[in-house]
């Protein structure tokens, strides 16, 4: 957590008395001040910024928030160390840009941290202005944008800094389910950096020059002996394929900001709104006959449930979140109608779409989003069950898989489920399952509901019979063939109630249209409690 060697500099109106101009006027001293307020470390560590790439903290917010909408707060702050020679040292801004801006039109408040000042450190006035943009953000009811680039707590100034840090943890976790929070990681984020961006709701990472980690990889080759790169230990496509801390990665800033504003385009300012709509002329009763013969008529057979996804949405409205992360499970916003919804879908593409740690995980973070936010929240299901095995149960899969019938039972936003082929066993309870107060479940003609698959089941319930009969084989072909016809199908689940309807798969879309339409006032009520205990 070590800082940037400072820039050898001061600003103008730290400069010794000798070298101010004689009688400068009020407001030429604050021209001057907020000029120099600027130029952040200097023209030398700006053209380094540049050299590797990344934008200075400025050019960030500007690529970010519309043209000239960006009201900056508190330019004229400085550190209050005195040790070290820190005094010598003051620069206007303390390596952090604060301000509020809007966002095609809709207001934010945000910070961009300067990694040309202190390397981005982190000092108690620093986190204070942070801070005051997120008290802010929180009685106007508008999101917080963080753009994080610093090298971690400003070691000159001690346990201050590391008050600071806790400050701002507290703040983002009084805020989370209120007003959405997003952290942009564009470059080193070490120590107590990360803990702010960890209880965000998104995080995106620029991919080659933003670093992730508690410890550097001189820390982990002292203590564990391990030979790493920080590219390796943190890097983007670490986080977002490998740990999921990272919802997205973006190959430079400019796409980053640009995928940050699509991001939130799909969000509600506050809890107590709903997501935007944003018109389409995409008809709301659009039938695909493609999504008839979609799924094979193979129940072994993969295909891909994004392409689903995409022939029921409003075009073009698809936006992925998590998607390098456990991709057996997909999530991610989009819109029906003009309204935005969130999408959980299993991939039978990707491990037969079998719900495991990862995917129950990323999909249960997800849901509590959508709730907290009035997000609808659809659920497209084709799972044969919970991935077997030692690994998964030896990591807590029992845990994990809970994590995401929590977030489902919890959940009060309208809740609609399209089954498209298998719903097995715990895992049909777990996504989003009439007895876990779905509003609305619709079958696919070809879809199957059970306990297990066909084979499975005749080889368990005929056991016997199987094994005496003179050609077993036969036998096992014949009770399977009995138990398809009888319960892998739909049909005794719409008989239970358990399903609404089994439809022609190419109706889908228009159904959920018109299910969210009716939707829009539902109200459910639940008993009072402080809080429930998920099971973390």
């Amino acid at each position: 957590m070590s800082a940037a060697t400072p820039p050898d500099r001061t600003s103008s109106d730290q400069a010794p008395p000798a070298a101010r101009p004689a009688a400068l006027s009020p407001t030429e001293r604050l021209v001057r001040m907020r000029e120099s307020s600027l130029s952040g470390g200097g023209e030398k560590r700006i053209a380094a910024q540049h050299a590797k790439g990344k934008l200075t903290a400025r050019e960030r917010i500007d690529f970010l928030v519309d043209d000239g909408s960006f009201v900056e707060l508190d330019r004229f702050v400085t550190h209050r160390c005195s040790d070290f020679d820190m005094q010598s040292q003051q620069i206007l801004g303390d390596g952090v840009v604060t301000g509020h801006a809007l966002i095609d039109g809709r207001p934010v408040y945000l910070y961009s941290q300067d990694f040309t000042v202190f390397g981005g450190s982190l000092s108690e006035t620093h986190a204070e202005k942070i801070c005051k943009v997120m008290d802010m953000a929180m009685k106007v009811g508008v999101p917080v944008i963080g753009l994080n680039d610093s090298g971690g707590a400003r070691i000159q100034e001690g346990v201050s800094s590391l008050g600071g840090y806790a400050e701002i943890f507290w703040r983002n976790t009084q805020a989370s389910g209120v007003v959405p929070q997003i952290s942009a990681i564009m470059g080193p984020c070490a120590g107590g950096a990360v803990y702010s961006p960890a209880i965000t709701d998104f995080i995106c990472m620029v991919d080659r020059s933003s670093f992730m980690h508690i410890t550097g990889p001189d820390v982990v080759k002292t203590v564990t002996h391990e030979v790493v790169t920080s590219e390796e230990l943190g890097g983007a496509t670490t986080h977002a394929e490998v740990s999921g801390v990272s919802h997205f990665v973006s190959p430079d800033d400019k796409s980053c900001m640009q995928l940050v504003r699509r991001l939130l385009s799909y969000l509600p300012l506050n809890n107590a709104e709903g997501p935007p709509f944003v018109p389409t002329d995409d008809p709301a009763d659009r039938q695909d006959t493609a999504l008839d013969t979609l799924v094979p008529s193979d129940p072994n057979k993969p295909y891909d449930m994004h392409k689903v996804i995409d022939l029921v949405v409003d075009k073009d409205s698809w936006f992925g979140v998590h998607e390098g992360y456990a991709r057996n499970m997909i999530v991610g916003f989009a819109r029906l109608g003009g309204n935005v919804v969130g999408i959980v879908a299993n991939n039978p593409a990707v491990l037969a779409g079998c719900l495991d740690i990862a995917a129950s995980i990323k999909g249960a973070r997800f849901i509590r989003f959508c709730d907290a936010y009035n997000i609808p929240i659809v659920t497209f299901e084709d799972v044969p069950g919970f991935l077997p095995g030692t690994k998964q149960e030896h990591e807590g899969i029992i845990l994990h898989g809970a994590k995401l019938l929590y977030a489902y039972c919890e959940a009060t936003v309208p809740k609609l489920t399209v089954i498209t082929r298998k719903a097995y066993g715990g895992a049909y309870d777990v996504m989003g399952s009439k007895h876990i107060r779905a509003d609305l479940n619709l079958a696919w003609p070809g879809s199957a509901i059970a306990v297990m698959g066909a084979a499975g089941a005749a080889r368990i319930i005929h056991r016997r019979e199987i094994a005496e009969a003179d050609d077993p084989a036969a036998m096992e072909a014949k009770k399977t063939a009995a138990y398809e016809e009888t319960f892998n199908n739909p049909y005794r689940a719409a008989a239970r109630g358990f399903v609404d309807d089994v439809i022609e798969a190419r109706t889908t879309r228009p159904q959920l249209i018109r299910a969210l339409e009716l939707l829009r006032t539902k109200q459910e009520n639940r008993p009072t409690r402080k809080h429930g205990n998920i099971p973390l």
